[in-house]
């Protein structure tokens, strides 16, 4: 196969991977179609990663692969997380990430415009861009997490370590291919 074939592979499993993360956004959806978007995310980044090159041909297939990158980033990033508090909540009934979501009002938003961000400055290259997006929300949510027990400021760190790491994964699959 050669180095453009897996350029246009690879486009196309991060395609495939942006569109199973919309309906992981539903309650239904989530167990399905997170694990999905996941390994679909994986594929791609051993298909960018193993052979010596891939390559995506032409500028327009390259815009095509950073926009979906992009929509995987952020679309797929609020599932994982909710997945990734389901798995940890699992002794739970859910009344403290209930609370906690009190807590911390308008993660989600938050999460997708730091995921956002942290895939932008990745693509970029411009990685001090992650210290400045963490900077500003950790700032941001200090006083609520200072004021706050009852394993608010887990779910902070492990909500945004997975947002991170995500975002990051995605972005890696573009830079690696580009």
């Amino acid at each position: 196969m050669s180095a453009e074939n897996l350029g246009q592979l690879v486009v196309v499993l991060v395609a495939f991977g942006a569109a199973t993360a919309l309906p992981a956004w539903t309650r239904a959806g989530e167990r399905v179609f997170v694990p999905a978007a996941a390994g679909l995310l994986v594929l791609a980044g051993l298909l960018a990663a193993v052979p010596t090159s891939v390559v995506v041909d032409g500028r327009p297939l390259t815009a095509v692969l950073v926009v979906l990158g992009g929509v995987l980033a952020v679309a797929g990033g609020g599932p994982v997380t909710a997945r990734v508090f389901a798995l940890v909540d699992r002794e739970d009934t859910g009344s403290s990430l209930d609370r906690a979501g009190r807590v911390l009002r308008g993660g989600a938003w938050i999460g997708a415009l730091e995921r956002a961000a942290i895939y932008a400055t990745l693509v970029t290259s411009w990685p001090e861009g992650l210290a400045v997006v963490l900077a500003l929300k950790g700032l941001g949510r200090y006083p609520e997490l200072r004021a706050e027990g009852e394993g608010t400021a887990e779910r902070f760190i492990i909500g945004t370590f997975t947002s991170v790491l995500w975002a990051a994964a995605c972005a890696a699959v573009v830079v690696l291919v580009r």
